[in-house]
């Protein structure tokens, strides 16, 4: 609901629209905020498609909307992750929606690992808080975003292909490896499950690819085990846009141009299987990455900001 505060510029009232908690009959409206900037929005919309489909407590989170009363304006998902929505239509009323999810989660206490989004708001969000929860591990304020919707520039590498079931305990290492050399620590340090589940249900729902090493005669561990020398996931599907997470390549074999035909190859099938848009974002002081993409005909439609605690 809004509420009313003094305004101490002005000397007379000022209302404070507030965000709310959406429910299940909400949902459609939200994601027509996500629609507005389908690319940006992936990552929200994607928790949001799962639970217009089987509930938001299966989505694993709530969904906040601005303003508390009225048409929906501005969204922002509090999961595993923080992500807020705030179109660019809003112009100068972009920071009161902010304000209003800031307010909210300081309300709730710090729940997710990350805040993750469009840079404008992200950092906005982060300024909001930044006094009232505990300190950032690291802020990575320039991610540029990326886009293609056409067929790659570079010819696909036809080794890349989808992961199978029965190849998990190949594929979830290399998962672990990416992540603990992108984010700084392991997710199976404490054991793990929650993260091989979510590596398993990628691979059962045909969103995971990987390159496996030829066998080399002699080499009894690569005949037993092969070892994964590229790997990609569809982290986010919703909207029509599959946005590729988890990029990795073997250090021993990076260099090699495998980074370039591995994504071409993952463009091509996730285009004409799952989306007319694929999208990732990426460091921007990760410059190998950056050139690799835009040679696979990757161009950048925005920028994204994490704040990792």
């Amino acid at each position: 609901m809004d509420r009313v505060v003094a305004d101490t510029a002005t000397a007379g009232p000022a209302v404070v629209r507030l965000a709310r908690v959406l429910g299940a009959a909400d949902l459609p409206a939200a994601l027509a905020v996500c629609a507005q900037d389908p690319v940006a929005a992936v990552l929200a919309s994607s928790r949001l498609e799962i639970a217009a489909v089987a509930g938001l407590a299966a989505a694993g989170g709530q969904v906040w909307g601005w303003p508390a009363v009225g048409p929906l304006q501005a969204v922002c998902w509090a999961g595993a992750n923080l992500v807020p929505v705030v179109p660019a239509s809003l112009g100068d009323d972009a920071a009161e929606a902010v304000e209003a999810f800031a307010r909210t989660a300081r309300g709730q206490g710090r729940r997710s690992s990350s805040i993750v989004g469009e840079s404008g708001a992200a950092l906005a969000l982060w300024a909001s808080l930044e006094r009232h929860w505990p300190r950032a591990r690291e802020i990575r304020a320039h991610q540029p975003s990326l886009a293609i919707a056409r067929d790659p520039d570079v010819e696909p590498d036809p080794r890349v292909r989808l992961s199978r079931p029965e190849e998990l305990n190949i594929v979830l290492p290399a998962c672990v490896a990416m992540f603990t050399e992108e984010v700084g620590y392991s997710p199976v340090a404490g054991g793990g499950t929650a993260y091989r589940e979510r590596v398993r249900s990628l691979v059962a729902e045909g969103r995971s690819y990987v390159r496996l090493a030829a066998g080399t005669p002699g080499d009894p561990y690569r005949r037993v085990s092969p070892l994964v020398e590229f790997k990609a996931e569809l982290g986010a599907v919703a909207q029509g846009v599959a946005q590729v997470q988890g990029v990795w390549v073997d250090p021993a074999v990076r260099g090699t141009g495998l980074s370039e035909g591995g994504m071409a190859a993952v463009v091509a099938d996730a285009r004409r299987r799952v989306a007319p848009v694929v999208s990732l974002y990426v460091n921007g002081f990760n410059v190998r990455a950056l050139r690799a993409y835009r040679r696979v005909g990757f161009e950048q439609v925005g920028t994204f900001a994490t704040v990792l605690f």
